[in-house]
């Protein structure tokens, strides 16, 4: 399977159906892929876990639905050619960003890694191989995932790895999250997405502004593919936009503060 057609299968699985997945019992998480249930349009969805219950592992996907905050995330797998032009859209703006990168993008695209570091972004911890962590149970080898990456970055950079994770596939299960939290992470999922990541299916710029305008909510940790051309030719729109309705952008390190 091309690299392409796999990444697109991944993305795919992180994005399933919603509500799909892991629920909480009790204080038991199983394992699933995170999901999301929009309920009313501009109102924060329900996840397949409560903020609160997360909130224990150091885990979110959602801010202070007070404030009208977003938190712009970016997920990699692989460059596409779009990158660049996201991060023009984020300077323009003044906007911090985390882009979640695995192994395989630090090692053929450093100058936008350090492009991202310099620039004030977060790069977060998006595993080496992206493989389906949930199914790692041994603490050594879930951590040679993460501190593979560690060690990629800061070779690249000469700088420390923020220590954010987020899932491979959006696959958890509370062993994986109770890891994460002990090797220092916090793991961020997403409350706002939509489906960007088939290149040969791009949505038109209409069709993602009338699936990601309605469904901004206050505190959404948006969740976008940096592999999309749609999203590199729509972003500063879609930040003028968001602007206009007054909400503002926080970095990761204000979404655990």
């Amino acid at each position: 399977m091309r690299k392409r057609d796999l990444a697109i299968l991944l993305c795919a699985v992180a994005l399933a159906a919603v509500g799909a997945g892991a629920v909480f019992s009790g204080s038991a998480l199983k394992t699933g892929s995170w999901g999301l249930s929009f309920r009313q349009e501009g109102a924060p969805p329900i996840g397949n876990a409560g903020a609160d219950q997360l909130r224990q592992y150091d885990a979110v996907y959602i801010g202070d639905t007070s404030r009208k905050v977003l938190y712009l995330t970016f997920d990699a797998g692989y460059e596409n050619g779009c990158t660049a032009q996201i991060l023009d859209a984020l300077k323009k703006h003044q906007a911090p960003a985390a882009f979640f990168l695995v192994g395989n993008y630090i090692e053929k695209n450093p100058d936008l890694v350090r492009r991202m570091v310099e620039e004030g972004h977060t790069v977060g911890n998006h595993t080496m191989h992206h493989y389906d962590m949930s199914k790692i149970g041994d603490r050594d080898t879930f951590a040679r995932e993460l501190q593979g990456l560690e060690e990629l970055f800061r070779q690249t950079t000469g700088q420390e790895l923020p220590r954010y994770y987020r899932p491979p596939q959006g696959i958890y299960s509370e062993d994986n999250l109770k890891l994460a939290q002990e090797l220092g992470y916090r793991t961020v999922f997403w409350s706002l997405a939509y489906v960007d990541w088939n290149n040969d299916a791009q949505p038109t710029p209409e069709a993602a502004f009338a699936k990601l305008l309605p469904r901004t909510h206050n505190g959404a940790v948006v969740l976008l593919h940096s592999t999309s051309k749609t999203n590199a030719q729509i972003l500063d729109e879609l930040l003028t936009r968001w602007e206009a309705q007054g909400y503002a952008f926080g970095s990761l390190e204000e979404l655990f503060q």
